[in-house]
């Protein structure tokens, strides 16, 4: 082999070993990494669920004990995450994911909180696309309309009154914005109403488990007109 040819296999070998070193230590920090990485991600969740499920309800793992939900015409999504609350071994309560696809936007996504007697415990929004100014009054930063869900059930109030106020109902609407309001208040009613029917079915599914509902809830009080 003549001096040039040796010189750049040498030098192919040279680059090969740093390429390997750089993977094994991209390697190394990535599996360093993926422990404190996983933990933040699971605290973010709780804090998320906290907002809707208070920590002395339940003394479960909150992220462990849930099931996976095919029920769209109840709560919007095909697939939804229903995490279980537990004191002392009994069900003591349910966090929903749920979506009102009526938004003036398109989608809101919620996270509904509902005690063991059908009393919603906390309602946040996690996503939605509607217009600042108007209809992200659904943001706790911008107004405490969501919070007004807390301890109300299907009979508090009486389920011709489960709209906004301009359809006849107990919940206040935004100034210039109706559609927002009646969308997140048409999905917690389904929300809860899936609750009451299916609930017993959700606490006693093993953790992990896909449950599909084919049933639809009953139909709304409040109209589904696209205005403002």
């Amino acid at each position: 082999m003549s001096g040039g040819a040796r010189q750049a296999a040498l030098s192919a070998l040279r680059l090969g070993g740093i390429a390997v070193l750089a993977v094994a230590l991209l390697a190394g920090v990535h599996h360093l990494a993926r422990g404190p990485i996983a933990e933040a991600e699971r605290q973010a969740a709780l804090q998320a669920l906290a907002l809707v499920m208070p920590a002395d309800r339940y003394d479960n793992d909150l992220l462990a004990d849930r099931v996976q939900v095919r029920a769209p015409a109840w709560l919007g999504l095909d697939a939804a995450s229903v995490h279980r609350a537990r004191l002392a071994g009994r069900a003591n309560g349910l966090v929903l994911e749920a979506n009102a696809p009526d938004g003036y936007a398109g989608d809101i996504r919620l996270l509904v909180g509902v005690d063991a007697e059908g009393r919603v415990l906390g309602v946040r929004v996690t996503e939605h696309r509607e217009t600042p100014g108007l209809g992200d009054g659904v943001e706790p930063r911008r107004s405490n309309w969501i919070a007004r869900f807390a301890g109300r059930s299907l009979g508090d109030p009486p389920a011709d009154r489960w709209a906004v106020r301009r359809d006849g109902g107990d919940f206040d609407q935004f100034a210039g914005a109706t559609v927002t309001p009646r969308a997140v208040v048409n999905a917690v009613r389904r929300t809860l109403q899936f609750v009451r029917r299916h609930g017993p079915a959700l606490m006693a599914a093993e953790s992990g488990a896909t449950l599909r509902f084919d049933d639809a809830p009953e139909p709304g009080t409040g109209t589904e007109r696209d205005t403002r």
